[in-house]
């Protein structure tokens, strides 16, 4: 089900939602290679006290030593806070996230179905895992479903599996990458563009933080059915059992996605989503120092946002919010609401004293068909707007026959 759009209003008592944090130095440690054995999951550091800094709306929000990092609401896609969130960078293995997702909805269009045999190229093969590659180790010319393929690539990371599902559902990995870039300027993801389906280095294949973030949440949002394979802690295929780089899925039972990714340029990489309380965010930690820090960084987002932040629901979908006059119609008034779901995001406390006022339009005329907006919803926190939302018509209104139409004039202009 489609959602309804952003709300346009924030207040001073929302102004941390939409917080870009001064820019932050990444850490100078020479990073190691990226290892495709099976991967042990670090341990959350013991507690430590977290570097703040104010933003230039006097909220505090965490200092991340990275180049770039964001914190969304998935629900409204608000920013809740961010560093750096549209400089294009390398993603390293965070590219296969549009490569799963470009096989998901390959998947739920019919183009492939989840047994069909995907061969594995001399063009992808890992060449025996040599070279510190990331791989799911299919052999040579052998074959692999669809779906332990796309495992190969969201649990075990592999190069071989992305460049095999790539020729599979683009008939080359160029046609494949021509769809990637297709897809993500449909996502709008402005700042992104791929070079490769598996994020190998390349001076072509960059993204943004915040782009990886609303890649991420169409994921959640359209692949939910195959979504679940983001959780999964191992892999095991042709006898290697490989585990989820995602150290938060073993420490964090709110955690439940989505992808790591690291190359000596690109640094260490996580985009990650948790829900808790029914909120759900996502962050995007790019170029930290380490597994540990990229983890241990993620884990700061999360802590932050859920003290500070919460949803509020202004109007449910479909309830009466108020009734509007409508001239020459076969009823004389039609009840307006909203159509669809509408959240927003406040600071901690705030949901149980939002506030709304609907505006309905006064002049109109039948017919008028269900759904078409009629007026609008603002929301307001302590005499502030925090966003707003159309008001549409909850039925239809025919138009009424000519006679009645003159009797409705004639009424008109006696009450005048």
């Amino acid at each position: 089900m489609s959602r309804l759009p952003t709300a346009s209003l924030l207040s001073a008592a929302l102004a941390g939602a939409l917080i870009t944090a001064a820019p932050t130095a990444a850490l100078s440690a020479p990073h190691g290679k990226a290892r495709a054995a099976a991967h042990k999951p670090a341990k959350a550091a013991a507690p430590a006290e977290q570097a703040m800094t104010t933003d230039a709306n006097g909220q505090s929000v965490p200092v991340l030593a990275n180049k770039a990092w964001v914190l969304m609401n998935y629900n409204t896609g608000q920013v809740l806070a961010a560093s750096n969130a549209d400089e294009p960078l390398p993603p390293a293995s965070l590219t296969k996230m549009m490569t799963s997702y470009l096989v998901e909805q390959g998947l739920k269009n019919g183009k492939v179905k989840p047994t069909d045999p995907v061969t594995m190229s001399e063009s992808a093969w890992c060449r025996g895992g040599k070279g510190g590659d990331s791989c799911m180790f299919v052999p040579l010319n052998a074959q692999a479903s669809v779906m332990d393929m796309l495992r190969g690539v969201v649990i075990a990371s592999g190069n071989d599996a992305s460049k095999a599902l790539a020729e599979h559902l683009g008939g080359s990995e160029a046609g494949f990458v021509a769809m990637m870039n297709a897809e993500a300027k449909k996502l709008g993801m402005s700042k992104t563009q791929f070079a490769n389906a598996a994020g190998l280095p390349d001076p072509n294949n960059k993204a943004s933080a915040r782009d990886l973030a609303v890649l991420a949440a169409a994921i959640i949002r359209n692949s939910a059915e195959y979504y679940p394979i983001y959780a999964e802690r191992e892999f095991t295929y042709n006898g290697i059992k490989q585990g989820n780089r995602n150290a938060l899925l073993y420490t964090d039972p709110t955690v439940d996605g989505l992808k790591t990714g690291h190359t000596d340029e690109a640094g260490y990489c996580l985009t990650a989503s948790a829900k808790r309380n029914g909120m759900r965010l996502i962050s995007v930690i790019m170029n930290a120092d380490s597994k540990q820090a990229r983890a241990d960084q993620t884990r700061v987002l999360f802590n932050w946002g859920y003290a500070n932040f919460e949803e509020a629901t202004p109007a449910q979908a479909g309830a009466t919010l108020g009734s509007a006059k409508v001239t020459y119609g076969v009823v004389p008034t039609v009840n307006a609401g909203i159509a669809q779901p509408w959240t927003l995001v406040v600071p901690k406390g705030q949901a149980a004293g939002v506030q709304t006022a609907v505006t309905l339009n006064p002049a109109l005329e039948a017919p008028i068909a269900k759904g078409a907006v009629i007026g609008k919803i603002v929301a307001t926190a302590n005499g502030k707007p925090l966003g707003e939302a159309p008001v549409v018509a909850l039925a239809d209104v025919e138009r009424a026959g000519f006679f009645e139409r003159l009797r409705q004039r004639v009424v008109g202009w006696f009450s005048k």
